[in-house]
């Protein structure tokens, strides 16, 4: 099956699957599920159709959030996943590092040719280097094995801002993957020094902030604001800010409400389960733990206000503790539900 081989839909059979994939949407756009799309003669039918289709879609609502719910609780990877320290599991580790290092770099020298002939097309470069994020994504996650199951895709192709909880690289190759075409990433002025990458980053005209004070932070996310505006944009921030080491969920930085009340786009999260297991923090051993990817429904910010920031960054990350499974939930809500 080549690419799609580790990778599990929850409640779509194969065919649906390829619909739904990167490649289809690059080439023909997010399929269609409404039948009224399709020219009819009967415009009374196509409308009671229409009513039909948004009738289901409200009743289902509720039923997919708590599906989601019940999902995160009821996988937990690190009661299910045993480690295995054998020297054979170390040697296939060591191969697929250097696999996966050697095809990424592959990858980023044609892109990084095809992003300097598009150099005077801002907007094209954003869309290639989605691309290549979509291709390079795939292709990793593929060659390290990881079994993954995806739930929520229907909440993936939005114009939002996408945030993620973030413990392992992996966690990075799975964005680059699953975020929708049009959207881009928002990393520290010095990434222009990472080799290869950080170069690429810049050419693919992805956004940068300064976070050497306060002062110039702000003053970064607002030219970042009026840059997803203005270019009608979606984001992906991790509103950690670091990757956790143990996977258990941090604090939040509040940038990403300052970011959602300036463009009034909607909050996709995106809850990682695994990750921390397959590869953790400053490791050179990939493990073939399951993941899951959750895409949660998205977060109108139509009515927030900045004197409410405290608020939603909290409201959003109760949400992530609600969805993460044990192991993965911050270490005070797991005492305070011990305790109760």
């Amino acid at each position: 099956m080549g690419f799609t081989q580790p990778i599990l839909r929850h409640g779509r059979n194969f065919s649906t699957y390829l619909q739904c994939s990167p490649v289809h949407y690059l080439r023909k756009g997010p399929p269609a599920h409404d039948d009224c799309h399709r020219p009819s003669p009967d415009n009374n039918e196509c409308t009671s159709r229409a009513v039909a289709s948004e009738q289901r879609q409200s009743s289902n609502a509720a039923k997919s959030e708590s599906a989601l719910s019940a999902s995160a609780q009821d996988h937990d990877p690190s009661q299910t996943y045993r480690d295995d320290d054998s020297l054979w599991t170390v040697f296939t580790s060591i191969v697929k590092i250097v696999t996966c290092f050697s095809s990424m770099l592959v990858t980023t020298i044609i892109w990084a040719f095809i992003l300097l002939i598009l150099l005077p097309f801002p907007s094209a470069r954003i869309k290639q280097s989605n691309i290549y994020g979509h291709v390079t994504g795939r292709m990793l996650m593929w060659i390290l094995g990881n079994p993954t199951r995806i739930f929520g895709t229907e909440n993936a192709n939005l114009k939002a801002i996408y945030i993620c909880n973030h413990a392992s690289p992996l966690d990075i190759f799975l964005v680059m993957w699953l975020t929708p075409t049009g959207t881009v990433g928002i990393a520290k002025k010095e990434i222009i020094w990472y080799p290869f990458f950080g170069q690429l980053y810049v050419l693919a005209n992805h956004l940068r902030i300064d976070r050497s004070n306060s002062g110039s932070s702000i003053l970064s996310l607002r030219k970042v604001a009026k840059s997803v505006v203005d270019r009608d944009l979606s984001l992906i921030v991790f509103p950690e800010g670091t990757r956790s080491a143990t996977g258990r969920l941090l604090p939040f930085k509040k940038g990403f409400v300052h970011l959602a009340i300036q463009t009034r786009r909607p909050i996709v999260p995106i809850v990682l389960t695994g990750t921390h297991l397959g590869w953790q923090k400053n490791s050179l051993r990939v493990r073939p733990a399951p993941l899951t990817v959750t895409f949660l429904p998205p977060i109108k910010t139509d009515d927030w206000t900045s004197d409410n920031v405290e608020k939603y960054v909290n409201m959003v990350h109760s949400l992530y503790t609600e969805h993460l499974p044990p192991s993965q939930k911050p270490l005070e809500s797991v005492t305070t539900n011990a305790q109760s």
